[in-house]
């Protein structure tokens, strides 16, 4: 009678255990099992925003001028500040990729975010501090007027050190913390798996309201020449995000990092390559799984076999009774869906980089069409990159619409309780919007032309149509970034295999940065076609004889075409399958 009472009680305590921690399989700072009420939430949420806003303010701070840095100090041609500055920007997503290998595989979310921080931070002094003391020579030089002297090699090198170290420290970091906030909200409990959603919506809003200070106030005094104050404002943001960081240390949860995911990929190709002259039995008889590991008492959810990809299955297939483990030629079933889940999600990514082409204007065509429009009001003059700041207004403002109106009125047509739209279903949203935007940027170019002077040798202000036709244009970018970008984070930190998540939200900004690439090139082809007979081709020097809305409609084209792609693969697209609640598989560190 007093077993039989000792074990109900045993019982009970671990019913309460299970209660008080979460079921996701975070820990805490310490290791342990995360308990829910003493950590994560909105409390560590709302830390990681305002990092994460900071953050932002910091890296745009320096990036959104650089190319005016390049030219007014450094006195690089129009050329070659280009090409540094796309060379730049490349890294940067590059170096993300590397911060989320290291991430997932050794140094876990937490860490890999705090040292690359550190990094971004001395990145920025030393960029401050090159410029006051170095380059900025005679005093007062690098606004429109006053030239700079030319800079010797070293300090030319502590320059591009300190630049490419910013580049480092923001590319490391960035995919890890959108990641690091979702970890803070437990999916197993419905609450927080609702707040995990709306997490990303809040986080794409902190980094858009960071780069609208960046684009406008810190913009405007680095236009006038006040480098030294920027960039010392760039590094006091940047320092304060990596202080608030550290400060949540105890709040925050954790998953521990799972190793080398490019071993577990590979083993699954080469065990499957080995066996390719097994015949597969129709059922899913004879497939390995792996029951757990001694050495971790945390791991992936344990993922079951789904049909697809049939070959891989082949690398869990046991053939003999007797058999010695090898993970080269025999991988467990939940390593080989780990693999398909990766296949299955290059395509669906790869229909993301054509909407990045369209995205990528802003910065650039955008700005040209603005600057030969009418942008003086009295005698003010509207910079045109400033335009942009109409982006994100519209980003803030669909963000509250579909976060307090659309959402819940989709659930109640379809009177689902759950979520109305699925990632997949607002990315297509957003590839729609994308298309309205070029379209109506084609339109406003179309009539810029036809109040354009034709022979202006400096076409500044050419057109007589208000730069403010612009914004429609912008705010339609602004709404399709809320259902495409926020419902890529959103699809790839959740459809991602769990050793893998910060490689999902790296994968958003690869497709930013390809976007980039394919763009240019996009622009090289159109030019090189337009301006055969001598013609002046779409996009001339002078805008006024070029057809920059027929480039416009091209993209307009493409990505209805990319849409109807992208349909096709959303349709074929089919989700991991997770064991039961709380079942995990485990993989040794």
């Amino acid at each position: 009678m007093a077993s039989l009472q000792v074990s109900k009680e045993q019982k009970s305590k671990g019913d309460v255990e299970q209660e008080c921690c979460t079921g996701d399989g975070t820990v805490d700072h310490h290791g342990r099992p995360a308990i829910k009420e003493q950590t994560g939430k909105w409390v560590a949420g709302i830390v990681i925003l305002l990092n994460q806003g900071l953050a932002t303010l910091a890296f745009f701070g320096v990036g959104v001028n650089l190319v005016l840095f390049l030219t007014r100090v450094l006195q690089q041609d129009n050329a070659d500040a280009a090409n540094s500055v796309s060379k730049w920007t490349g890294t940067v997503y590059i170096f993300s990729l590397v911060g989320a290998f290291l991430s997932d595989s050794y140094w876990g979310r937490y860490k890999t975010c705090a040292i690359f921080q550190v990094i971004f931070v001395i990145g920025l002094v030393l960029l401050s501090v090159a410029t006051q003391l170095f380059l900025l020579k005679p005093r007062g030089c690098g606004d429109e007027t006053t030239q700079c002297r030319t800079q010797s090699s070293w300090e030319l090198s502590l320059f591009y050190v300190s630049i490419y170290m910013i580049a480092l420290g923001n590319g490391g970091y960035q995919p890890n913390i959108a990641t690091f906030g979702a970890d803070q909200f437990d999916e197993e409990d419905a609450h927080e798996g609702h707040s995990k959603v709306a997490f990303f919506s809040y986080f794409y809003l902190a980094l858009n309201l960071g780069s609208l200070f960046s684009n406008t106030i810190l913009g405007y005094f680095e236009d006038e020449g006040i480098w030294v104050l920027g960039f010392w404002a760039s590094t006091g943001s940047a320092f304060a995000a990596l202080i608030l960081f550290l400060g949540g240390t105890k709040r925050y949860r954790h998953f521990k990092p799972m190793g080398n995911p490019l071993s577990r990929f590979f083993q699954v190709i080469v065990a499957a390559a080995k066996n390719w002259r097994v015949k597969m039995p129709a059922s899913e008889v004879n497939l390995y799984e792996e029951e757990g590991n001694e050495k971790s008492n945390v791991g992936a959810r344990k993922m079951l076999h789904t049909d697809g990809f049939k070959f891989l299955d082949r690398a869990a297939f046991i053939n003999s009774p007797v058999f010695e483990y090898n993970p080269w030629r025999l991988c467990p079933i939940s390593q080989v869906e780990e693999v398909k889940c990766i296949l299955r999600l290059l395509p669906i990514w790869l229909c993301t980089i054509i909407y990045s082409v369209v995205f990528t204007q802003m910065a650039s065509l955008f700005v040209e069409q603005g600057d030969a429009m009418k942008t003086t009001i009295s005698n003010f003059r509207i910079p045109p990159a400033s335009m942009s700041s109409f982006d994100i207004l519209s980003v803030a403002v669909f963000i509250f619409l579909y976060r307090r109106v659309i959402d819940p009125l989709v659930s109640r047509i379809r009177k689902n309780k759950g979520k109305a739209l699925s990632e997949l279903q607002r990315m297509g949203i957003g590839l729609v919007i994308a298309i309205m935007a070029m379209l109506v940027a084609g339109i406003v170019e179309c009539y810029r032309l036809k109040y354009a002077q034709k022979d202006c040798r400096h076409c500044q202000g050419s057109s007589s149509l208000s730069i403010f036709w612009q914004v429609p244009q912008y705010a339609l970018i602004g709404a399709s970034e809320v259902f495409m970008y926020v419902g890529q984070l959103e699809f790839f930190n959740a459809k991602a295999p769990d050793g893998l998540k910060s490689f999902g939200s790296a994968l958003c900004m690869t497709s930013i940065s390809l976007g980039n690439y394919v763009s240019s090139l996009l622009v090289s082809i159109v030019m090189k076609f337009s301006t055969v007979d001598n013609l002046p081709g779409w996009i001339p020097g002078n805008l006024n004889r070029g057809h920059l809305d027929r480039f416009y409609f091209l993209l307009a084209g493409l990505t209805t075409i990319n849409l109807v792609l992208y349909i096709a693969c959303a349709k074929w697209y089919k989700s991991m399958k997770l064991g039961k609640d709380n079942e995990h598989i485990l993989y040794g560190v």
